[in-house]
C-alpha cells in the first residue's frame, strides 16, 4: 500500500511517500524544497509563497517518481491549514490542496485533509518510534515549536475517528514565537533566513559565560519579546555574534525547560513529544532530553515535511477500509 503526503507551508514545499510493505510501515521518501527568501528579509508574503510552491511542485513530484516505480497511489493526505481550529487559514496551503485533489481525481486515490500542526506531531511520533500512540486510543502532550508556532498541546489519539488527533492548546508564547526570536536575531546579525542552523553554530562556538534573562510563566504561557530587544542591545554593544547567539538560544532553552517542568507537574503520566524545527537544535534538545518521558523527532522530521500527513492518511485509509469490510 502506498500513500502520498503533501505539505505547502510558508517556507517549504514537501512531499512524502508512506508505504506498508508486508506489514512494515515506513516512510520511503521525504522530498523538500525550501522557498527562497531574499537576504535581509524575515519571511515571505503569502502571495510570494503561493507562487514559489506552484513553481516547486512539479520538481518535487518528479523527484518522487523513482520511489513510486509505477505503484498505485491508494491515498493522498495534505495539509489544509495551520491548526485544527476554526478560522485557521493560510493561502499557501491551497497549493497542496489543489494538487492533492487533482491526483485523487485522476488516480481514484482516497483523499484526506489534516492540519499542518497534526502533521508535525505525526512526523515526530514516527521519527521518535512512538507511532504506537496513533494506533491505539492514547493521551499525551506535545510541544510544537517553529517559526510560526510555540504551542504546548494535549493530544487525544482516536484512531477510528474522522479526526484522529484531537489537539488542544494549553500553553505557549503570548507574543512572538521561539522561531521568530531566533530568526529576527539572526537576520539582525546578517544571517540568512531561516537562521536556526547558523545561530546554533554560532552559539556552540561561544565559550564565555552565557548572558541570561529572567523568565516567568503564567500557567503554561510565557512572553519572550523582551529577549529580542536585549539581544539587539547586546549585539550593538559588543558586536559579539557568538555571545548574542548563545543568549538567544539560551532564552528559548530556558523557556522550554520551565514549560516542560510545569507541564510534567500537571500531566505526570503523559509522554511528551517535541515537534517543529526549533527543537531540532542540538543545544535545546540536549537540555531537554534528560527530563523524563520525552521524545524528539530527528532533524529531517522536525522541520516542515509531508511525512506526518502521509502517515495520518495511511491510518485514515486503513480505518475506512476496516469500516467498509465491517459493513460488507
Amino acid at each position: 500500500m502506498t500513500v502520498l503526503g503533501l505539505d505547502t507551508s510558508n517556507y517549504t514545499t514537501s512531499a512524502a511517500l508512506f508505504k506498508d510493505v508486508s506489514g512494515e510501515k515506513k516512510c520511503c521518501a521525504n522530498i523538500k524544497i525550501m522557498l527562497p527568501v531574499a537576504m535581509g528579509e524575515r519571511g515571505l508574503r503569502q502571495s510570494d509563497a503561493v507562487f514559489a510552491h506552484t513553481k516547486n511542485m512539479p520538481e518535487v513530484l518528479d523527484r518522487l517518481k523513482e520511489f513510486i516505480a509505477g505503484e498505485h497511489i491508494d491515498a493522498v493526505g495534505y495539509s489544509y491549514a495551520p491548526r485544527d481550529v476554526e478560522g485557521s487559514y493560510m493561502p499557501c496551503f491551497l497549493v497542496g490542496k489543489s494538487v492533492a485533489h487533482a491526483i485523487s481525481a485522476v488516480t481514484g486515490a482516497a483523499i484526506y485533509p489534516f492540519s499542518h500542526q497534526a502533521g508535525h506531531i505525526s512526523a515526530a511520533l514516527y521519527s521518535a518510534g512512538r507511532a504506537d500512540l496513533m494506533e491505539t486510543p492514547s493521551e499525551f502532550a506535545a510541544f510544537h515549536v517553529s517559526g510560526g508556532t510555540t504551542d504546548i498541546l494535549t493530544v487525544k489519539s482516536e484512531p477510528h475517528d474522522d479526526i484522529p488527533l484531537k489537539i488542544t492548546r494549553i500553553g505557549g508564547t503570548l507574543d512572538i514565537n521561539a522561531g521568530q526570536l531566533i530568526d529576527r536575531v539572526g537576520v539582525m546579525m546578517g544571517l540568512r533566513f531561516p537562521c536556526g542552523a547558523e545561530l546554533e553554530a554560532l552559539a556552540g562556538a561561544y565559550e564565555g559565560k552565557r548572558d541570561k534573562m529572567k523568565l516567568t510563566l503564567d500557567g503554561l504561557f510565557a512572553s519572550i519579546s523582551g529577549a529580542e530587544n536585549k539581544a539587539r542591545e547586546l549585539y550593538q554593544k559588543t558586536g559579539d555574534a557568538p555571545r548574542t547567539a548563545a543568549f538567544t538560544i539560551g532564552v528559548v532553552s530556558d523557556m522550554l525547560t520551565m514549560m516542560t517542568r510545569s507541564l510534567m507537574e500537571l500531566f505526570p503520566k503523559y509522554p511528551i513529544i517535541y515537534a517543529g524545527g526549533v527543537v531540532s537544535c542540538g543545544i535545546i534538545k540536549n537540555r531537554l532530553s534528560n527530563m523524563g518521558d520525552v521524545y524528539f523527532a530527528k532533524p529531517e522530521f522536525s522541520s516542515d515535511n509531508a511525512v506526518g500527513v502521509s502517515q495520518l492518511a495511511y491510518y485514515a485509509y486503513m480505518r475506512d477500509n476496516a469500516k467498509g469490510a465491517m459493513s460488507d
